[in-house]
C-alpha cells in the first residue's frame, strides 16, 4: 500500500514537472525551436522558488531593495512560463534575458552576491537559442561586459548592506549548476536532434528503395506485353497478314490493349497504396482467380511460344497473403517460366495445401541454371540473362519476389540444373473461406 502510495505520489509530481517543462510546446512546432522552449522552461521553472525564497528572505533581513530585485526576476519567470502558454515564444525569450541581465548585473554591482555568476547562464542560453549571429553577438558583447564590470568594480558599498559569504558561495553553486544542466540539456538536444535525422534518413532511404521497386514492378508487367504488341502492329504493318487475318488480328489487339489497360488500373491502385511505402495488408482469398489474371496476362507469350501450361490447383486453395503482392509473385515467376522455356515447351503451376500452408510450385523444363546463377539469384548483383527469344532479364523480379514472400511470411525456394529447367515453390499461410464444393482446376 505504501509503495503504491509513493508510486502515485512519485507520478504525479513527474507528470506536473513534465506538463511544466513541455509548456508551449504543441505538435506544430519545429523540433530544434521545440527543444529550445523547453530549455527557456528548464531554466525558468526553478527561478520561481528559488529567487522566491530570496526575496522573502531578503525582506525579512531588512534588503529591501535585493528583495525587491529577487521579486521581479521571480514574476520575469513567471511572464516567461505565460507568454510560452500562449505561443509568444520570442518574447517570452526577450523578458527573460532583458530582466536577467538587469537584475543579475545590478545585484553583482551593487551587492557583490555572486550574482554576476548567473549572467554565465544567459550568455549560454542566448548562445542556444538564437541563430542569428548579430543577435548572438550583440548578447554576447552585453553579458560579457557586465560580468567583466562586476568582477573588477570596487567591493565595498556604503549603501548596501554586506551579503554574508555563505549567500555568496550558494549563488555561485546554484548558477554553476544551472549552467550545467544547461550544457547537458543542449546536448541531450543534439543527441535527439541526430537521432531524428537519422531515423528520417533510413526512412527516406526506404521509401526510395519501394519507390524504385514500384518502377520495377510496374516496367515488369507493362514490358512484355508491350513487346508483344509491338510485334503484332510489326507484322500488321508489314503485310504478313492476309486480309483475311485483319478483322481477327485487330480483334485480338483490341483484347490485348483492353487487358493492359486493366493491368495498368490494378498497379496504379496498388501503387497509390503503397504511396508511403510498400505496406503488406494480408487477407483471405482464393488462390484460383489470381492465377487466371496471370494467365490471361500472358496470353500473347503463350501463344507465340506455343507453350503448354498445365495448371493443377484446387479451386478452393485458399491463402491468407497480400492479394496484390501474390499476384505480382505469379506473375514474375510465371514469366520467368515462359521466358526460358523452350518454344512448344511446357510450364507446369501446382498447389498443396497442408495444414497451415499451401505449397505453390511453378516449374518448367527450360534451359535451367548452374550453380553460380543460382547462388547470385536473389542477391543484389544478379547475372543479366536472356530468354530463348532473346527476352533480357535483369535479376530484379526475384528479388522483390524473395521480399514479398518474407513480408508474407512465407518461404521460397528454387531447384534447377541445366537444361533440364527450374521450379520455384513458395509457401505461404493457408487461408479460411468456406468452399461448398471442392474441384480441381486443370
Amino acid at each position: 500500500m505504501l509503495y503504491a502510495v509513493k508510486r502515485f505520489v512519485y507520478q504525479g509530481l513527474e507528470n506536473c514537472w513534465d506538463h511544466v517543462v513541455k509548456l508551449g510546446v504543441h505538435p506544430a512546432l519545429p523540433y530544434i525551436e521545440a527543444r529550445r522552449t523547453m530549455l527557456i522552461n528548464l531554466l525558468a521553472l526553478p527561478t520561481i522558488p528559488f529567487t522566491f525564497f530570496y526575496c522573502v528572505l531578503n525582506a525579512f533581513q531588512g534588503r529591501y531593495l535585493l528583495s525587491a530585485l529577487n521579486f521581479f526576476n521571480t514574476g520575469a519567470a513567471v511572464v516567461v512560463l505565460l507568454l510560452h502558454k500562449y505561443r509568444r515564444y520570442l518574447s517570452a525569450r526577450l523578458v527573460l534575458l532583458i530582466f536577467s541581465i538587469f537584475v543579475y548585473t545590478f545585484s553583482g554591482i551593487y551587492f557583490h552576491n555572486g550574482a554576476e555568476y548567473f549572467l554565465l547562464n544567459i550568455l549560454v542560453v542566448s548562445i542556444l537559442v538564437y541563430d542569428n549571429k548579430w543577435v548572438v553577438g550583440i548578447l554576447s558583447i552585453i553579458v560579457t561586459t557586465a560580468f567583466l564590470l562586476i568582477i573588477f568594480m570596487p567591493q565595498s558599498w556604503y549603501l548596501a548592506p554586506p551579503v554574508p559569504a555563505e549567500r555568496v558561495w550558494g549563488n555561485v553553486t546554484v548558477s554553476l549548476f544551472f549552467l550545467v544542466i544547461a550544457l547537458y540539456f543542449f546536448k541531450h538536444i543534439q543527441t535527439d536532434y541526430q537521432q531524428e535525422i537519422e531515423k528520417q534518413r533510413q526512412v527516406l532511404q526506404s521509401m526510395n528503395k519501394d519507390k524504385e521497386k514500384l518502377f520495377s514492378i510496374v516496367a515488369h508487367d507493362i514490358r512484355s506485353p508491350l513487346a508483344t504488341l509491338e510485334s503484332l502492329l510489326d507484322m500488321y504493318l508489314k503485310g504478313q497478314y492476309s486480309r483475311e487475318d485483319m478483322g481477327e488480328a485487330a480483334a485480338v489487339l483490341h483484347e490485348k490493349v483492353a487487358q493492359l489497360g486493366g493491368t495498368l488500373d490494378n498497379m496504379l491502385r496498388w501503387s497509390t497504396r503503397s504511396m508511403k511505402g510498400i505496406q503488406t495488408r494480408p487477407q483471405d482469398f482464393l488462390l484460383a482467380p489470381v492465377l487466371t489474371e496471370v494467365l490471361n496476362f500472358f496470353e500473347l507469350i503463350i501463344q507465340q511460344k506455343q507453350i503448354t501450361v498445365e495448371v493443377q490447383v484446387p479451386v478452393n486453395t485458399t491463402l491468407y497473403a497480400d492479394r496484390d503482392q501474390v499476384s505480382v509473385i505469379l506473375r514474375n515467376l510465371f514469366s520467368n517460366a515462359l521466358k526460358f522455356s523452350y518454344p512448344g515447351g511446357k510450364v507446369a503451376i501446382t498447389a498443396t495445401q497442408g495444414q497451415e500452408r499451401v505449397i505453390i510450385a511453378v516449374t518448367d523444363y527450360g534451359v535451367g541454371m548452374n550453380v553460380q546463377q543460382l547462388k547470385a539469384l536473389f542477391t543484389s548483383q544478379p547475372f543479366p540473362t536472356y530468354g530463348t527469344g532473346g527476352e533480357r532479364g535483369t535479376g530484379l523480379g526475384l528479388m522483390l519476389c524473395r521480399e514479398f514472400v518474407e513480408h508474407n511470411r512465407g518461404i521460397i525456394d528454387v531447384e534447377s540444373d541445366p537444361e533440364s529447367g527450374t521450379t520455384f515453390t513458395i509457401q505461404l499461410s493457408k487461408g479460411d473461406i468456406d468452399m461448398n464444393e471442392p474441384a480441381v482446376a486443370n
